[in-house]
């Protein structure tokens, strides 16, 4: 799928810390905000120096992250894929690859944006990721690029809430 008009994906620069917190803040409030309890999601988002200090780690140590750039210079989207980090923690056949994000501003939802960053970041082996298992939009943006629930089910204590494993081959 093609960018939307007016945006841009490159690769994140260590420039792109500041930003890329506050851009992951927003995402997880639009996101998630109605779907976990509002004081939890501010409890899990109320420091954004450590947010930012994550991304500075990431952006040096981590597998490289793609962020969509507006035409005004704004952050409106990033997506990122590493090794997976599962391991040994649930059960069942851990794909190689893990989808760590990926996350667009809401007023970008539906415009191709979400498609276009994972299109971009998406490798060519087995891939997991976890998603909220009550966030069926993500569900069916997942399923609708081949991945499907797993069994693997966990709870995620940051959110007081359930997540499940999806898997595309």
């Amino acid at each position: 799928m093609s960018v939307p008009e007016g945006v841009v994906l490159r690769p994140a620069v260590a420039a792109d810390a500041e930003a890329g917190a506050d851009l992951h803040l927003a995402c997880w409030r639009e996101a998630y905000g109605p779907l976990v309890g509002r004081e939890q999601l501010e409890a899990r988002l109320h420091d954004r120096q450590r947010w930012v200090d994550a991304w500075h780690a990431q952006l040096a140590d981590g597998p490289p992250r793609t962020v969509a750039e507006s035409r005004d210079g704004d952050l409106v989207g990033f997506a990122v894929v590493g090794e997976n980090r599962d391991g040994t923690k649930v059960s069942g056949r851990v794909a190689p690859y893990e989808l760590y994000a990926v996350y667009t501003r809401e007023r970008w939802w539906g415009s191709g944006l979400g498609q276009a960053l994972l299109d971009a970041v998406l490798p060519d082996g087995a891939t997991s990721l976890w998603v909220l298992e009550d966030n069926h939009r993500a569900q069916g943006f997942y399923a609708r690029n081949g991945f499907v629930p797993d069994g693997a089910r966990e709870h995620y204590a940051g959110l007081d809430c359930w997540e499940i494993r999806m898997v595309r081959p």
